[in-house]
């Protein structure tokens, strides 16, 4: 039986690069906000010869998170790996000068949402489930108040339910993925040369083997 995948950030970045390495051996239930680049990712999925769920979804949308599990559920009965690589990237600013909007919305997607799916996700993987979040720890950080505060709080909660399933499952991981040339990465650092940064296929391919230890 194929084992199923659901990503949550799925459609384009390390989230896209990682269904495309997943798809060999994983039906992809891919979960994103951006239609055109998880209809590209599907494209890619299907030339591979894999194949792919498209949920067009809001993360922060309770009600659409319920029927998105239930319809897991529904259809397969579980899930076998859950990768959480959605993430709100706020605008660098002075901790003093956070526009509330963007603490606030920062809040409801790392946090908020995170916090929502865990509760959602946990009775799909069941004792033996993979579940994967993606560390970037810019907290305490210059001009990083508000992606870093709430970076590290989805970080706290991934820790907290690591500990609590170390004997129960399943089985929580947090890896730190290298730079890469990212939209998210880009928001901080426009000049950067991007170059120099880690194309997203190579780090995935990189991660794969932690993500299914």
């Amino acid at each position: 039986m194929t084992q199923t995948a659901l990503i949550t950030g799925a459609s384009r970045g390390l989230g896209a690069a990682l269904a495309k390495a997943l798809a060999p051996t994983h039906h992809i239930i891919a979960v994103g906000k951006t239609v055109g680049g998880l209809e590209e990712l599907d494209d890619a999925i299907q030339a591979s010869g894999g194949a792919a769920t498209l949920a067009p979804m809001d993360i922060t949308v309770d009600a659409a998170m319920q029927q998105l599990c239930r319809g897991i559920y529904d259809r397969w009965g579980n899930l076998d790996l859950w990768l959480h690589t959605a993430v709100h990237a706020a605008p660098l600013a002075p901790a003093g000068h956070v526009a509330p909007k963007d603490l606030t919305k920062s809040i409801s997607v790392n946090i908020e949402a995170t916090s929502r799916l865990i509760a959602y996700v946990s009775p799909l993987l069941g004792t033996t489930g993979r579940a994967v979040f993606f560390d970037d720890p810019r907290g305490g950080a210059r001009f990083f108040g508000a992606y870093g505060a709430t970076k590290a709080a989805q970080i706290a909660l991934a820790r907290s339910w690591q500990a609590e399933t170390v004997k129960t499952g399943p089985k929580v991981t947090i890896l730190e993925p290298a730079p890469m040339p990212t939209a998210t990465r880009a928001r901080f650092y426009p000049g950067e040369n991007r170059d120099a940064l880690t194309d997203p296929a190579v780090e995935a391919a990189r991660l794969l083997p932690d993500i299914l230890r």
